[in-house]
């Protein structure tokens, strides 16, 4: 194989897998260790620059960082029988929460208003979280932020969409507070009905994060003439938060499988619902919600039946009664293509007094004047650029569920980070598509010897788990908070379970005198002098072989016995002992720290590691 440099920031990407699998590149062990060490205001700081709402995605968040956390894979490798079985990651999102919740008083830390506008004018249209990232971007560097927003509160679909029971409304009201406090302009109770109109209010630019605000309907036999008792799960929501809804029937059927027909059947048994049940079209494991809304709706006493597709509703006189479903099976074809298939089975019929439709959303854009020049493609959606948020207009660019359909939380600030550089970058007339650089810093974390700057000592408890209130037990109260989150030492003992992946070994092989000490005391075996081959043949000649071919293998350039040096990543737990054995200082553990640059050069003053 080829030399691999450990030290080449592309290889430390790789590495620190949970960084890069979130959307807005959160460096969570930097997050984790301020944590550990009781510097929650801190933590708090490095999470905010990056995601912006660490209080409510510490709640809320999809986690896409934990299935790539390398603490699963390494349990799975290297762990006992009982962790091999079920290998979990760190939690990381719950770990986001503990910073948010025992944080303090931040606001002498924020950014603060510009003390000098540039004259730019910017229209955020929705306030939900890409439209507030935008603000937050760009405000502290002298633009002018205007934020239109249909309801009476900034938030969107974190607001209205998401049940208070998981999702408190003074956490809502702080971190969308920290971002209107930049000078930032909020219009609520003003529904944008005209992109003509807007474009003609002589903004330099317009961006739309107005969501995917539509629920998808279910067009089958029975839904006009029941429709009284049959809602829209997304407007259900809406209404429930507003106060409208108060209660439901005692039989409830939820149709879906995404976390909105979680949060329906939840909800709906916090409101009266005695016998509430989700049916879904899918199997269980296909279902797009997340794996712990659907263990919550279980435990909550929901039964999820799946293979069930709708087939009518019933009702006498235009009063709902029920609906039969069509059992089915899933087959797949060469290809692996899924097709649903009848068994055969009779039809089910399942008694109901109202059913929740949460099938999917749509966008929707009849505000949008066809002829204004913002072209349209497939799905009836706007032509946005993926990379610079931009769309046919140039000065008009769309984010989150607006731009590409709906997804979650984290991937709306991603995407408002990124429209907030090609709107900096737009209106000092830079190419857009000429994206900043990150910063990157590489830093021995030596002391001495045997002594480091980060607690290189590996945990081996299993994910610990987050206490739920007895209050919330009931399931009387759509308001109490179910989780209560980690307390101060069950947080430092979750942090504990952190491998530290962004503090990397670093292998210098002039100073190595192949005295194979790290080989001896390496506790995974992961480290390996022998001679060079094609990888496949290199894999299987390592003292562990390397299975994991989705891993890179680090392998040195040729020492004088012509070996070469070969790490498994994929099992390293970090823990430094190599670097401690060492005799010629060959080995080191140096600190990957990767900040993304956000707009222009002001809000680079607030990287993490001034505000920690």
């Amino acid at each position: 194989m080829k030399p691999t440099d450990i030290r080449n920031p592309d290889v430390f990407h790789k590495v620190v897998d949970c960084q890069w699998a979130c959307p807005a590149h959160t460096p969570v062990p930097e997050y984790i260790r301020l944590i550990a060490a009781g510097r929650y205001a801190d933590a708090y700081m490095v999470n905010w620059q990056s995601n912006v709402f660490p209080g409510i995605l510490g709640r809320t968040c999809d986690r896409p960082c934990e299935p790539a956390c390398r603490r699963g894979r390494v349990e799975e490798n290297n762990g006992p029988e009982s962790m091999r079985e079920k290998p979990e990651p760190v939690a990381i999102c719950r770990l986001k929460r503990v910073a948010a919740d025992h944080k303090g008083d931040v606001r002498a830390r924020m950014p603060k208003p510009a003390t000098r506008l540039n004259g730019k004018r910017i229209a955020c249209i929705g306030a939900g979280p890409s439209s507030l990232t935008v603000a937050r971007d760009l405000a502290p560097l002298g633009y002018h932020v205007t934020i239109f927003e249909a309801d009476p509160k900034a938030g969107g679909f974190m607001r209205t969409q998401v049940p208070r029971f998981r999702l408190p409304e003074q956490v809502i009201d702080e971190e969308c507070g920290y971002i209107l406090d930049l000078g930032v302009e909020f219009i609520g109770d003003r529904r944008i009905d005209s992109m003509r109109s807007m474009l003609g209010e002589g903004y330099d630019a317009v961006f739309v994060g107005s969501g995917a605000p539509r629920g998808r309907n279910l067009e089958i036999p029975g839904r006009e003439e029941a429709a009284a008792n049959i809602h829209l799960g997304l407007d259900w929501l809406a209404n429930v938060y507003f106060e409208h809804v108060k209660s439901v029937g005692k039989r409830v059927i939820v149709l879906g499988g995404g976390n909105t027909a979680m949060d329906c059947c939840r909800s709906a048994r916090r409101l009266g619902g005695e016998d509430v049940k989700v049916l879904v079209r899918s199997g269980f494991d296909e279902m797009k919600a997340s794996p712990w809304e659907k263990e919550d709706a279980m435990e909550e006493g929901i039964p999820i039946l799946d293979y069930r597709v709708p087939k009518t509703f019933v009702h006498e006189d235009g009063k709902l009664t029920g609906m039969t479903f069509e059992v089915v099976r899933a087959e797949y074809d060469a290809n692996g293509r899924r097709k649903l298939v009848p068994t055969g089975e009779p039809d089910e019929f399942h008694a109901c007094d109202e059913v929740l439709i949460a099938i999917g959303q749509e966008n929707a854009f009849p505000w949008i004047e066809r002829d204004c020049g913002i072209e349209f493609g497939e799905w009836d959606m706007p032509v946005v650029d993926k990379v610079t948020h931009q769309s046919s207009l140039p000065h008009v660019l769309f984010g989150g569920d607006a731009a590409f359909g709906p997804k979650n939380i984290i991937w709306a600030v991603a995407h408002g980070h990124a429209a907030a550089i090609s709107i900096d970058k737009l209106l000092h007339g830079e190419d857009t598509r000429e994206r900043p650089d990150p910063m990157v810093e590489l830093t021995s974390q030596k002391m001495g010897i045997h002594e480091w700057t980060y607690d290189n000592a590996v945990s081996p408890d299993e994910r610990f788990l987050v206490p739920w209130s007895k209050e919330a037990k009931k399931l009387d109260s759509i308001k109490v908070e179910v989780e209560l989150g980690f307390d101060a030492a069950t947080a430092w003992k979750e942090t504990q379970r952190c491998l530290n992946c962004d503090v990397q070994t670093v292998f210098t092989r002039d100073k190595c005198i192949e005295c194979d000490a790290c080989v001896d005391i390496c506790p995974t075996d992961c480290i390996t002098f022998t001679a060079n081959g094609e990888e496949a043949d290199l894999r299987q000649r390592l003292t562990a072989p390397a299975v994991n071919t989705t891993q890179e293998l680090y392998v040195s350039a040729p020492l004088p016995t012509m070996r070469v040096m070969v790490k498994d990543e994929d099992v390293c737990l970090h823990c430094s002992l190599c670097a401690e054995r060492c005799p010629t200082g060959a080995w080191d553990m140096q600190k990957f720290l990767l900040l993304e640059t956000h707009a222009g050069t002001g809000c680079r003053t607030h990287k993490a590691r001034d505000v920690a």
